[in-house]
């Protein structure tokens, strides 16, 4: 077996209750729609007098959790982990889930990457979640007998196509069955939630539990039910302490359980013993405000280039960009544009910004930290990338999965880079 992530359960405090104390995680709430419908979920954006999954109090855009993230790093530094865990699916918003994922591994790389999800519409991404180093996953599982899942599942959604009952419940646990299995394929841990239902499925925890040892999972999360006035399981109470302290005991036979658990908001921010949602709260609401263009208005994407064949240029080598649109199903060159930008430190970034603001995009062999963070605050995507142009332009255009265009990666300014790295700091 190939280990392709970063496996450090110390810096989790999820996975690694000793941690609870000394690091903590921030949700970054991209992910707003889901593909199934449990039968106790209400998720509403706005409501932030509650402490449970599925609510926050905003969305943000990729770019949008980019730069909160630094902002919550700059006031919480033990922050070690993010997460994505709604207010839906991650996989339901795929394109926001990894490319909110991508901004993060490239900005904070010493940043744990985490998701929460249903397991539904993971697999796709499993090999992309491995090569950008994520390294701890959550799959919720409430049942290993679809008589039991049609109970809690009122539909789950494939390709836009509605199943429901034990044909939904069955669809959902091949999809989860599959999902764990080639997580742990790729050296990902795994972390089992298992909503516990009162009369529903709190006697087949241990079912549950057997399956997900046999699977290879690392963790099992027994969470009490929240019931939600506004669903079918608003009238089931919640299971008492003491109910759950025995079944986790139970479930402790097959695998380590998790006991310290927060039952956490899709916008959590800080210590699971300190937690600073609340404080946090008013950066959010900022951030999700901050304009981002939109591709629309800018409808070029440049490309570091010798030739003007191939990606073949650091973002600091350039003397100029070859700049592409999109035209009639095809691409085409537009022309060669002058960057006389050298020296001058970040001003350097800032004036590059300027000559590119009409550019979505700026495809580059490799581009140091401080244009990469100037540029994307600048509305511009900087994508490391080889390979031949009109073989990147869809990647860029038809929102297509960016970690495929990037060859061995090569560290900018250092011994392993081919260029001259002196000028892309």
């Amino acid at each position: 077996m190939n280990t392709y992530t970063i496996k450090d359960y110390d810096r989790h405090p999820c996975f690694n209750p000793e941690a609870k104390g000394k690091y903590g995680r921030v949700h970054l709430p991209v992910a707003p729609r889901c593909n199934i419908k449990c039968n106790f979920c209400d998720r509403k954006y706005d409501c932030v007098n509650e402490s449970r999954p599925g609510v926050t109090s905003n969305l943000l855009s990729p770019e949008q959790a980019n730069i909160y993230m630094g902002k919550v790093l700059e006031k919480e530094p033990r922050i070690s982990v993010a997460g994505i865990a709604g207010p839906g699916d991650p996989f339901a918003n795929p394109e926001n889930t990894m490319k909110t994922l991508r901004l993060i591994r490239k900005n904070y790389p010493e940043t744990l990457l985490c998701v929460s999800s249903n397991g539904m519409g993971i697999g796709p991404y499993i090999d992309d979640l491995a090569q950008i180093e994520v390294s701890h996953v959550t799959i919720t599982v409430c049942a290993v007998d679809p008589e039991i899942g049609k109970k809690i599942y009122s539909w789950v959604s494939d390709n836009n196509v509605i199943y429901r009952g034990i044909q939904g419940a069955q669809l959902l646990l091949e999809r989860q069955i599959d999902a764990i299995v080639r997580l742990k394929s790729v050296g990902i841990t795994v972390k089992i939630n298992c909503i516990v239902i009162p009369g529903i499925n709190d006697h087949h925890i241990e079912a549950v539990a057997a399956k997900m040892k046999e699977l290879g999972a690392d963790l099992f999360n027994c969470m009490a039910m929240f019931p939600n006035v506004n669903t079918l399981f608003g009238k089931i109470a919640q299971p008492d302490k003491e109910k759950i302290k025995n079944i986790q005991k139970m479930a402790e036979k097959y695998l380590p359980q998790m006991r310290h658990c927060t039952r956490c908001r899709a916008d959590a921010a800080g210590l699971l013993d300190d937690d600073r949602t609340e404080e946090f709260r008013g950066c959010l609401s900022s951030c999700s405000t901050i304009e981002i263009p939109s591709g629309g208005s800018r409808p070029y994407v440049a490309v570091a280039t010798i030739e003007g064949i191939l990606i073949n240029q650091h973002l600091g080598e350039a003397k100029s960009f070859h700049i592409w649109e999109a035209h009639k199903g095809t691409y085409r060159f537009i022309e060669e544009r002058e960057v006389t930008v050298n020296g001058g430190g970040i001003k350097r970034w800032h004036r590059l910004a300027k000559i590119l603001a009409d550019c979505r995009a700026v495809l580059v062999s490799a581009i140091g930290q401080n244009p990469f963070d100037i540029l994307m605050k600048s509305g511009i995507e900087p994508v490391e990338a080889s390979g031949f142009i009109e073989d990147a332009l869809p990647f860029i255009y038809e929102g297509q999965e960016r970690s495929r265009l990037k060859g061995k990666r090569k560290s900018c300014a250092s011994g392993g880079c081919s260029g001259s790295g002196g000028g892309c700091g």
